[in-house]
């Protein structure tokens, strides 16, 4: 009998500038291939990605297939993994939301919210099950997509396991974030925030630009405090554990997440971290970090001058950040999705 054939949509696995999205998906394609050796895989890749997919070489139960909206290849299952589905439909098909900002607030253009409200409407009423990656994302998708939560099932993002970082007595005086320099990820007040704490620490943004970013660069030139902020753009992965080891204190008060995978990196190099109680945030620190109103910058700005003051603050929520960070696994996102395939699969 032949193998079951589990179709993917890995277009955004492919880079070395990896979103959250393309971690992810990376991480779910690899893990399946390895974990579940005995089903014919096929990874498909949207034409302008395509070209680029040629430099993999992938397993040989694994198959590179093109993807077209209008056209897949013949499948028993499809995995959307990032809330897009072709308008061809397979015998079953699961799509995974990471998030539904757009739809929420004013964090892009009008033209690109109405291009992904209108995507994510398709995909999550075709789908047969929606993967969300946070009990916070679920929750959306049933308010502002009108899904009924028993199609959905929540499958928690992953860190890769990694030995103890340096302990804080060793750590700079630092404050580092990650992520493209918006709105969204809360920069400008983390900026004016770090401008009301003590001297003789420095903040580090590690992030490529994003929408709304020169507003937040002319804020940085014209800080008082510009001298101590360090703008790194885009750092590669080796780069930024190192930035992660390095520093002393994480900070991550972003406005809306759909999970935060960040805040699990930080706490698995032993950073203390500071993070907000909006969005799936502080479903994912639960207790292992210091939560503060991202609206308010004197919150942040008194968080931040906590965890600088106390190091025995810092040192304790570090020793809880490596417990929270070993509770996700990606070899976990890989066997809770496989799971959720099983429920539409036919026995074999």
């Amino acid at each position: 009998m032949a193998p079951l054939r589990i179709a993917l949509d890995a277009t955004y696995s492919i880079g070395t500038h990896l979103s959250g999205v393309g971690v992810y998906s990376r991480r779910i394609l690899d893990g399946l291939a390895a974990q579940h050796p005995e089903l014919s895989y096929l990874w498909c890749y949207r034409p302008h990605r395509f070209t680029r997919s040629l430099s993999i070489i992938p397993p040989r139960h694994v198959h590179r297939r093109l993807l077209f909206d209008s056209w897949l290849p013949a499948c028993d299952l499809f995995h959307g993994l990032n809330q897009r589905l072709p308008r061809k439909r397979p015998a079953h098909t699961i799509s995974t939301f990471h998030d539904l900002f757009v739809m929420t607030a004013d964090y892009s253009t009008p033209d690109f919210r109405a291009r992904f409200a209108a995507q994510a409407r398709d995909a999550a009423s075709r789908s047969d099950l929606i993967i969300a990656v946070s009990r916070f994302t679920a929750h959306q998708i049933e308010d502002l997509l009108a899904i009924p939560a028993a199609r959905i099932r929540v499958v928690p993002h992953g860190v890769p396991p990694r030995p103890p970082g340096p302990p804080q007595s060793e750590r700079s005086r630092t404050i580092l974030t990650v992520g493209a320099l918006q709105k969204r990820k809360n920069t400008l007040r983390l900026v004016e925030a770090f401008e009301l704490t003590p001297p003789g620490w420095k903040l580090i943004l590690a992030g490529a630009t994003g929408f709304e970013s020169e507003r937040i660069l002319q804020r940085i030139a014209a800080s008082s405090r510009s001298r101590d902020i360090v703008q790194l753009g885009y750092v590669s992965d080796d780069e930024l554990q190192r930035l992660y080891e390095q520093a002393a204190i994480f900070a991550f008060p972003s406005l809306d997440e759909g999970f935060g995978i960040p805040v699990l990196e930080a706490m698995s190099a032993g950073a203390a971290v500071l993070t907000s109680r909006s969005g799936a945030l502080r479903e994912v620190a639960g207790d292992a970090a210091l939560l503060v109103d991202p609206l308010d910058t004197n919150a942040i700005a008194e968080g931040l001058t906590t965890l600088m003051d106390v190091q025995t603050l810092r040192e304790q929520m570090v020793i809880a950040g490596y417990q929270r960070a070993a509770r996700f696994s990606w070899s976990s996102a890989v066997e809770q999705t496989w799971s959720v395939y099983q429920e539409l699969l036919p026995s074999r």
